[in-house]
């Protein structure tokens, strides 16, 4: 699987994890853990070792995202790519 489709519980939710997991600019990962999972809210630590939560639409939705977001964080995959619409995030990963 190398794109995912994570839908978050509103516009801004969606926003924060593109820019918390990915900077289309540098083309940098930013996420390095998942600290948490706590019902549809997921805790991501970033390289500067802040936290911070993101709240998904529901746990399948977090299910997806952790499954989808694991090899990156492992250094396996790299993420290449986000968009934004209304409130999904689409992620592309190589």
């Amino acid at each position: 699987m190398n794109s995912a489709t994570i839908l978050c519980q509103d516009k801004y939710e969606a926003q924060k994890l593109a820019n918390l997991i990915f900077v289309n600019d540098t083309k940098e990962t930013y996420v390095t853990e998942i600290l948490n999972v706590v019902e549809n809210e997921v805790v991501l630590s970033i390289k500067d070792k802040s936290a911070h939560s993101i709240v998904l639409e529901d746990n399948d939705q977090v299910l997806l995202f952790t499954d989808f977001i694991q090899s990156v964080i492992e250094k396996r995959q790299k993420i290449v790519q986000t968009e934004i619409k209304d409130n999904y995030v689409k992620i592309v990963k190589e």
